[in-house]
């Protein structure tokens, strides 16, 4: 069974790099969705890293800034690549009288 999503999960400085799904991902996916909202409203990525990472920019901005790249890339990734997985996984999770 995988990981739940969570609002809050503990970051990596990078997300493991994997042409499939991690557990990790899975634990970002809400994370994910909001920094591709966050780039397509074009939000200041020191926002972004404030309030959906959960990081001080003020205090690391290099840091900041690399994990809010890193963690973009990923979710771009899933986006263009990765939700084939996940909507793969829905349907082998679906019971028979669900459908």
């Amino acid at each position: 069974m995988r990981p739940r999503p969570t609002l809050q999960p503990e970051l990596l400085p990078e997300p493991p790099y994997s042409d499939g799904l991690t557990d990790y991902d899975y634990r970002l996916l809400i994370v994910y969705l909001r920094l591709l909202d966050a780039e397509a409203d074009g939000a200041d990525w020191a926002d972004v890293a404030r309030i959906v990472l959960h990081l001080d920019p003020a205090d690391k901005p290099r840091e900041a800034r690399a994990v809010h790249a890193a963690h973009l890339k990923r979710a771009r990734w899933m986006r263009d690549h990765g939700h084939r997985k996940l909507l793969t996984d829905a349907m082998n999770n679906v019971r028979p009288c669900d459908r």
